[in-house]
């Protein structure tokens, strides 16, 4: 595609490229070219009517604030502020695998296998809490 685009745009490589069209197949190639120029003026333009008309939606936004007394400031700081990393949550399932390592769940997210096999094996999962 980027080829295409590199012949499109160089003069004379595009030239040598159209030097076996018939002067029919360039006209039909113009006329294309145009259609689609045309179309791409056009959206060029709604697209400029939507930004001009978002810029007159907040311009006016100011202006009902400034005569309210509000200032843009005041609006930002009302947001609420982010808190850093969230604090991890505490295990509330505990069980020991044959090896006496101790596996911990928090009751969130995936199952590990172990308790998987555990419950299907008949056992409650009230068993496995760890008591506080």
């Amino acid at each position: 595609m980027n080829e295409f685009v590199a012949i499109l745009c160089h003069a004379r490589r595009f030239k040598s490229s159209v030097k076996n069209l018939s002067v029919g197949q360039l006209e039909e190639v113009k006329q294309k070219l145009d259609k689609i120029i045309e179309e791409r003026t056009l959206e060029v333009e709604e697209l400029r009517k939507g930004e001009a008309e978002h810029q007159e939606k907040i311009n006016s936004y100011r202006e009902m604030l400034a005569a309210d007394g509000i200032e843009l400031s005041e609006l930002q700081s009302s947001r609420t502020a982010r808190t850093g990393k969230r604090v991890p949550r505490a295990p509330k399932y505990e069980i020991y695998n044959e090896a006496g390592d101790r596996i911990t769940w928090t009751g969130q997210g995936r199952m590990p296998n172990l308790f998987k096999n555990r419950i299907e094996q008949g056992e409650e999962m009230e068993t496995f809490l760890i008591d506080v």
